[in-house]
């Protein structure tokens, strides 16, 4: 079996794939052999203009020679270094780095080894947090409709993706959901932050009168709902999240595995909103995907709290064997690096305007019932078609792909998060040929 030799049915079964058709895919593989700048290429050639930085973490663009250099040079010095009881430069020099993009009181980092590791990392965090204040009873958390929190139990269970909670039971006990913010009828078409709905982050009042604030943890939601189609905040919607959680003493999680490390055209969703959260869950862009890496961001209320028992103490019993590994600390800092390097933050912010108008050129095109954007990210949501819903946007999908777009699909969402390396010219390529497909297919 080689590199790019095409693969026969049978070679292909020893894999089971994640959140894929398995039978379907295998049917008709859709298969990536190389990467650079802007593109993938097919092992047959074709080249494929990546508009969604591969799952939304490929910030920096494919094949950037200053990562895979670092990732050499430090696997062989150190190849690995235990992370309890031992430490390695590279650990303190990356969190030094995340911690330059955050708020000042927020200069505390926690690494793990994924965006779902993250939360529930955050979510063990929280609960610790109370405890150590004597606040013990507070164990509920609350997450939201429509949210993504990755694939762990504590996930799952705070997030509100239907498909991804019915097969595994009841999963964390004591959790709530606000409603989603998503509301066709007052907001298609908007660009940028919609205006009607910040009034939905009141139900939050409704919850804590059901529970008493004395038993909430947490509140946790993505700043911008990635996952589940690209759903914008309304305006002051975080506003009053951040308020309701103050007055309670309830913490706020923001999840920022998609919207950290410049795809909003700010650092984090934190400083484009101007609304801080007590943690930040991170992961994807913090080394540009090339090695798998995650965090967590603590205040430094939070952190400080721990640091009150006695010196010889593990004040937090929690970790991954695979935490602040060396080679993936060393993909974030050159990843880091070319972020302040080549401005990519402020250029996402720059290109955001052009970027808006191509999505929106969409509009009155067969079955697009709604256009959003945001930054570098955007959203075509599809009418289903009658008793098949998922089959537009599936088909869709395929089409771009076969006509050299990759996008990503949510049921009959096409979602883009490209590069911020992107140019005009590649902006004026996705949209004209995803144009051209819904129009072939409508």
């Amino acid at each position: 079996m080689t590199a790019n030799a095409p693969l026969q049915r049978d070679q292909m079964e020893a894999f089971w794939m994640p959140f894929t058709a398995n039978r379907q895919f295998k049917a008709n593989p859709r298969m990536l052999a190389k990467a650079a700048g802007m593109h993938y290429w097919t092992p047959e050639g074709r080249q494929i203009l990546d508009a969604v930085a591969g799952l939304w973490c490929v910030n920096a663009g494919h094949g950037r020679k200053e990562i895979s250099e670092a990732v050499s040079k430090q696997i062989a010095t150190m190849e690995y270094a235990p992370p309890f009881q031992m430490g390695h430069p590279t650990a303190f020099q990356l969190a030094n780095d995340v911690a330059s993009w955050l708020p000042p009181d927020m200069g505390h980092v926690f690494f793990t080894n994924s965006g779902s590791e993250s939360v529930d990392t955050a979510l063990k965090i929280a609960l610790a947090y109370h405890r150590a204040r004597g606040e013990a009873s507070r164990t509920r958390f609350i997450g939201r409709e429509r949210g993504y929190h990755g694939v762990g139990f504590g996930g799952i269970s705070v997030g509100g993706m239907v498909n991804n909670r019915k097969w595994f039971g009841s999963m964390l006990p004591g959790v709530d959901h606000l409603p989603h913010t998503h509301d066709l009828a007052k907001n298609a078409y908007t660009r940028g932050m919609p205006e009607h709905g910040a009034n939905l982050a009141d139900e939050l009042e409704r919850i804590v009168a059901l529970h008493d604030a004395s038993n909430i943890a947490a509140v946790i939601v993505e700043p911008v709902a990635g996952s589940t189609g690209v759903l914008i905040p309304p305006q002051g919607y975080l506003e009053r999240l951040r308020s309701i959680c103050t007055r309670h003493g309830i913490l706020l999680i923001f999840d920022e595995v998609i919207t950290g490390f410049g795809r909003l055209g700010a650092p984090f969703g934190t400083s484009f909103f101007g609304v801080q959260p007590d943690m930040i869950t991170m992961a994807k862009g913090l080394t540009n995907g090339a090695v798998p890496m995650g965090a967590v961001a603590a205040s430094d209320q939070i952190y400080h709290t721990f640091m009150q028992g006695p010196e010889g103490a593990i004040e937090l019993f929690h970790g991954y064997t695979y935490s602040a590994h060396p080679v993936a600390c060393a993909a974030g800092i050159a990843t880091q690096e070319i972020y302040r390097k080549e401005g990519l933050f402020a250029r996402a912010n720059d290109m955001a305007p052009y970027w808006a108008d191509g999505v929106h050129s969409l509009q009155g095109l067969p079955h697009v019932i709604d256009l959003r954007n945001l930054g570098l990210i955007g959203a075509v949501e599809l009418e289903p078609i009658p008793g098949k819903p998922g089959l537009r946007g599936y088909n869709t999908f395929v089409r771009a792909f076969e006509q050299g777009l990759l996008v990503r699909v949510t049921g009959d969402i096409i979602a883009m998060s490209p590069p911020l390396i992107i140019e005009k010219s590649h902006i004026d390529q996705v949209f004209g040929i995803l144009g051209g497909v819904l129009k072939e297919l409508g």
